[in-house]
């Protein structure tokens, strides 16, 4: 677990139905670690646990509407979207289409210098999962933008 010194200053904090599926979804499609859980002791229900990716540490826990946590299923989606740089974007990207994930932006070469694209996941979050292929300035990101937009 991380020390306060070390706690990342900003991490998603995430809601689900299934909250036990989709740890082990993350862990098998990501190679997240679970780094703790606190489970409640009436229903089962996780309330908190932590998911490390890495360095970077995700929050996640089951619905509980009377503390107002609900996840996407509950609020008819979310306009918030995960993003995830991974070593292997296609093979990671099957592999989350396989265990249930649906492909919302196919993977292919991106005009910032990725390679990456877009999924949701059985739990009703969207992800963006890219592996970079070359480092681009702003300027030049710009640039292909608009070149992008214009044609």
């Amino acid at each position: 677990m991380p020390t306060p010194e070390t706690y990342p200053k900003l991490a998603p904090y995430i809601t689900v139905k299934g909250a036990d599926e989709a740890i082990a979804f993350y862990v098998e499609v990501f190679g997240a670690r679970e780094m703790f859980r606190l489970t409640d002791p009436g229903d089962g229900r996780i309330g908190h646990a932590q998911l490390a990716f890495g360095d970077r540490v995700m929050m996640i826990s089951d619905e509980f509407p009377d503390f107002g946590a609900l996840g996407p299923e509950s609020l008819g989606g979310s306009p918030v979207k995960l993003h995830l740089e991974v070593e292997d974007v296609d093979s990671v990207f099957q592999s989350a289409l396989d265990r249930g994930g649906i492909e919302l932006r196919p993977v292919k070469q991106q005009f910032h210098g990725s390679r990456g694209g877009m999924f949701a996941d059985p739990f009703g979050h969207q992800w963006f999962i890219e592996t970079v292929t070359e480092v681009v300035t702003p300027e030049e990101m710009q640039q292909r933008w608009f070149e992008m937009i214009s044609a």
